[in-house]
């Protein structure tokens, strides 16, 4: 059975990249968009049906944290696309003392799996039994809400956020897979 392979979305970069892999890297910001969103609402400290005993932090505090925290997710994600564009090979010329110069490989690589772990370690949880989960932070309880609804929403749009390390692992290695040099 022969197999017809496709050519990349994009071709700007030295090697072709596998199309499962430009397909990943950009949907990867938009798996992570609805948990930013959902955290917004925290800001303003609308709890978004989330029973806490602990006060909240002063509102500037709140909003600053929760929107730097949001847009750095996002920023991160975007990040991950250089994994499969040229941008990623070929350092931009309008970056200062940089511009123009090659990506090493090793440069994209190594941040790459090494954020991957830590971001699969950190979203990860083994269940403990009833609201208790062991993290890479230590031994949590399960937030409560107030109705299932309100629980619904919140695993609907936080859950992808469990993705983003093991997908950027894979997408750094098939950058390391890619852009390795053959010796002949």
């Amino acid at each position: 059975m022969k197999i017809l392979h496709r050519p990349p979305a994009v071709s700007d970069t030295e090697r072709p990249v596998p199309r499962w892999a430009t397909r990943l890297a950009y949907a990867l910001p938009w798996l992570l968009l609805p948990s930013c969103l959902w955290r917004l609402p925290f800001a303003f400290h609308f709890e978004m049906g989330q029973v806490h005993d602990r006060e909240m932090p002063e509102l500037w505090l709140s909003i600053s944290y929760v929107l730097t925290l949001s847009v750095l997710s996002e920023v991160l994600a975007i990040l991950a696309i250089g994994l499969v564009r040229g941008w990623g090979e070929v350092v931009p010329r309008w970056i200062p003392l940089l511009g123009g110069k090659a990506v090493r490989p090793l440069v994209a690589v190594v941040p790459a799996v090494a954020g991957g772990l830590i971001l699969t370690a950190l979203f990860s949880s083994i269940p403990l039994g009833g609201d208790r989960h062991l993290t890479v932070l230590g031994v949590v309880e399960s937030v409560g809400y107030i109705n299932e609804g309100w629980e619904t929403l919140a695993t609907i749009c936080v859950t992808p956020v469990a993705l983003w390390g093991p997908i950027t692992i894979v997408l750094g290695i098939a950058y390391h897979h890619r852009r390795k040099v053959t010796k002949a």
